[in-house]
């Protein structure tokens, strides 16, 4: 007998918000690792010595770099911000469908908002 392989991503709608965000919180976390293996080699670096901590400096410094940690950053607030309002589901809170349309738009924005505010700030004590 063939059963079926629902649910599986056939049967979502991705332009949907709900699907939308939760396949991107998977894909955050999945961007959390990268960020780790980043941390990982600077604090290695760092304790290799000067050396090889300018070049780690020198290749997060890089367009490249600023862009990939710029990445993290927004992948770090939206999983964040997704965590908290997916407590809120824990909690029994905002099942309404306009609710988690709702909240879903506040997750949005407050990841642009947020990442954009790290970066004026970095660049404000960096300056």
């Amino acid at each position: 007998m063939k059963r079926p392989l629902s649910p599986h991503l056939q049967v979502y709608d991705m332009l949907q918000m709900t699907s939308a965000l939760s396949i991107s919180s998977r894909i955050t976390g999945a961007a959390w690792s990268v960020g780790l293996v980043l941390m990982v080699w600077w604090l290695v670096a760092a304790a290799a010595g000067p050396e090889a901590f300018a070049n780690v400096q020198w290749f997060m410094s890089s367009f490249l770099g600023m862009l990939g940690l710029f990445g993290l950053t927004a992948a770090a607030w939206f999983h964040t911000l997704n965590g908290v309002r997916h407590l809120a589901w824990d909690a029994g809170y905002g099942y309404q469908i306009q609710d988690t349309y709702r909240t879903g738009r506040w997750v949005l924005i407050g990841t642009a908002v947020a990442t954009v505010l790290t970066w004026v700030i970095a660049f404000i004590a960096w300056g």
